[in-house]
């Protein structure tokens, strides 16, 4: 006699688990949070580029605006501050699959992910500290977003990673997600009408 404790399962078939540790579910929201944070200093960097600079003839760069005019603040003909909102719109998609899916394959990837964001800002934060010398506020919010998004990643893996966490449903992710990158997309766009900016 079989107990149905140790038979085989059918061919095909297979049991989802999911873990109990709330708290990593949580840090996950958490680093979306940070990313659309990262996201919305980027856009406004990069509408500044687009909408503001260059500056009128005579107006001396200071500050921000100094940072923004160095030959640093440009790859190419693409500002930094694009290429640093596309990281983020990547890491606000890959918080939200991961918060969802918990697929290891993504919270692997995720890590050499924030850790070239944390070099890359520590660079971008030694240029305005020395060769510039001048400091961009939205650019310091990207370099801590960058950072907190890898400690997040480290916090989470330190507890065991996401298969320990509950699942969380797709419509319980995407919608809000979606919503706060809108939300903060135009309070962005809305920032560009109320900083000290040429011409404001």
């Amino acid at each position: 006699m079989t107990d149905a404790r140790t038979a085989p399962m059918p061919t095909g078939t297979m049991t989802l688990t999911a873990g109990t540790d709330g708290t990593i579910n949580r840090l996950i929201r958490v680093f979306i949070a940070v990313a659309v944070l990262g996201w919305t200093a980027s856009a406004i960097l990069t509408a500044i580029h687009f909408w503001v600079l260059p500056l009128p003839a005579g107006v001396e760069p200071q500050g921000a605006m100094a940072v923004m005019h160095s030959p640093w603040a440009y790859v190419g003909p693409i500002p930094l501050a694009t290429i640093g909102a596309a990281y983020y719109a990547v890491m606000i998609a890959a918080g939200a699959t991961w918060l969802h899916t918990k697929h290891r394959l993504l919270e692997r990837a995720l890590l050499p992910l924030t850790a070239m964001g944390v070099a890359f800002s520590a660079v971008f934060v030694y240029l305005q500290l020395v060769p510039i010398g001048a400091i961009c506020p939205f650019c310091m919010v990207s370099a801590g977003a960058t950072t907190a998004l890898f400690v997040l990643e480290l916090v989470i893996r330190k507890r065991g990673g996401t298969a320990n966490a509950p699942a969380v449903a797709a419509e319980r992710v995407w919608p809000a997600t979606f919503v706060a990158v809108m939300a903060m997309t135009i309070v962005a766009m809305w920032s560009l009408t109320v900083l000290p900016l040429p011409g404001n």
